[in-house]
């Protein structure tokens, strides 16, 4: 109930008047406590409150109402049920969460996730070849290992096959290369320099050396795959361990064909797997698995699986390196819409190497809302410094720590450049090994912190997060005061106690409204 009753009070972030002329003018006083016009009107102009100020039956009705809310506030502040841990646990907890609504942007995050959505109905099959940096790579060291990924590419580009290439370099100790056939890539699963070249390929077309925060990779896109379905299965497996005996392999065969054949002529999948599959996850629901797409199981699985075209259809076992799979098709399905994956999306971007993408939009409207600059020439600085020393190395910190030069300016505030340098030696966090690619990781994430730490600051001025919490804190103790009073009784004894507990209020409280401002309301609104 108490979610249904802050839900109906909202979270609205659009005002109509101003703020600032209306904090001083009293509307209406409740015992001690006094009512400013701007949360008189705050919540009157909700978009869902059907609220008329303009028309004196709508206007009346609600000041009636509002006055029956602020006296519920008040008895529940003589109780002090404002002081109990439990009020402002609640308080703290929503002020959290409130706050965290100012400090990102949902439709950025949003049209962020949904990009990557799109691209994830996609698989991509990819041969690979890479080359790793060094654990901390100045920009001299990236030439060697960039010559490697080139001489590479251009044997391939002249007629050399890829996997011969790839193998070959594998073997070699000197080389630093490691070769890899990957059936399938999620986009959302790979570095963002790969996906991106991958996703722009044709089939069969191999890359130029990519240089990703490992090192440098050479792609070949082999296949687009399709990966919009999504099936419903139920298995029965017989458990084999990998590199048994031919003699004892057989017989977890024989067990599994046995099972085959007494489904093929009648017996229940469901009861036969409740019985006998050795999979303890899913038997007791008659083997039936969660559902899946491409990528998502072992492939001789998911290659039987997929194989299987009419509803109800039942493979033959199937071995994998878990032993041998009887699969049963019951359900295909299109794949999941953006508003079921959104949020998942979302927490993966947050985790991964696609957390700035996420941030962008936010990022850059705070940017342009606080006259954000950055000095060039500073900056520079340290990326020259970033090519002789690696941004973590204590060198590093002794040379730049004495840089005094503005790097960027927010809100008219210049930060220096030691100050980045600070942040890089107590925050550091990246997985970028080349020097210049962990630098502009670092700013990235500096300048993002100094924005929310900027907005934090702010938001104890700010009238929309005031009035929030204000309404907040007295939805609270009027749902508290209501249910110690009135919701926790009796449904047929509510009305009369409902009836007697205003009448009640009315006695105790002195209610003052400010008739001079209600009738003049046109004039503090927009």
């Amino acid at each position: 109930m108490k979610k249904i009753f802050v839900l109906i009070l909202g979270l609205n972030f659009c005002l109509a008047y101003s703020q600032t002329n209306n904090d001083s003018i009293i509307v209406m006083t409740i015992g001690d406590i006094e009512v400013p016009l701007s949360e008189f009107l705050f919540i009157a102009q909700k978009d869902d409150s059907g609220v008329n100020l303009l028309d004196k039956k709508s206007r009346d009705n609600y000041i009636e109402l509002f006055k029956t809310f602020k006296l519920k506030v008040a008895d529940a502040i003589s109780l002090r049920i404002n002081e109990s841990l439990y009020f402002q646990s609640e308080l703290t907890t929503y002020q959290s969460q409130l706050a965290e609504r100012y400090l990102s942007d949902y439709e950025g995050e949003k049209q962020a996730a949904r990009k990557v959505y799109e691209q994830s109905k996609v698989l991509l099959s990819l041969s690979h070849i890479m080359f790793r940096l060094p654990e901390k790579t100045l920009t001299k060291d990236t030439l060697e290992v960039f010559n490697k990924a080139n001489e590479a590419y251009k044997r391939i580009i002249a007629g050399d096959d890829f996997a011969t290439v790839g193998n070959a370099l594998q073997e070699d100790e000197n080389s630093g290369a490691v070769y890899e056939e990957q059936d399938y890539v999620f986009p959302i699963q790979t570095f963002k320099e790969i996906k991106d070249r991958a996703l722009s390929m044709s089939q069969g077309e191999v890359s130029a050396p990519i240089r990703s925060p490992l090192g440098f990779h050479i792609i070949r896109l082999n296949r687009r795959i399709d990966n919009t379905e999504r099936l419903l299965t139920a298995h029965i497996l017989i458990k084999c361990p990998d590199n048994i005996e031919e003699e004892e392999e057989q017989a977890f065969l024989k067990e599994a064909n046995d099972l085959y054949e007494k489904i093929i002529n009648g017996a229940d999948f469901a009861d036969t797997a409740r019985e006998f599959s050795h999979d303890e996850n899913s038997s007791y629901s008659g083997g039936v698995l969660p559902s899946f797409g491409l990528g998502n199981m072992v492939l001789p699985f998911e290659q039987a699986a997929f194989a299987l075209e009419n509803i109800g259809d039942v493979s033959k076992p199937v071995r994998s390196r878990f032993g041998y799979h009887i699969i049963k098709l019951l359900d295909k399905s299109d794949y999941p819409s953006f508003e079921d994956m959104e949020q998942s999306l979302i927490t993966s971007m947050k985790q991964g190497d696609l957390i700035n993408e996420l941030n962008q939009v936010f990022d850059d409207r705070q940017k342009e809302k606080m006259g954000y600059t950055v000095y060039r020439d500073a900056y520079n600085e340290l990326l020259q410094l970033s090519d002789e020393y690696f941004p973590t190395d204590n060198e590093f910190f002794n040379r730049a720590s004495q840089m005094t030069k503005p790097l960027m300016q927010l809100q008219g505030k210049d930060f220096p450049q030691y100050e980045f340098v600070d942040y890089i030696r107590l925050r550091a966090t990246s997985i970028k090994t080349y020097a210049r690619d962990f630098l502009n990781d670092q700013y990235t994430l500096y300048v993002r912190e100094i924005l929310l730490r900027l907005i934090e600051r702010d938001l104890e001025n700010n009238p929309e997060f005031i009035n929030l919490m204000n309404e907040y804190h007295d939805g609270i103790l009027f749902f508290e005061v209501s249910e110690e009073r009135v919701w926790s009784k009796p449904v047929e004894e509510q009305e009369k106690l409902e009836r007697e507990w205003i009448q009640e209020l009315n006695k105790k409280y002195k209610v003052t409204i400010n008739k001079k401002v209600i009738d003049n309301l046109k004039q503090y609104l927009n």
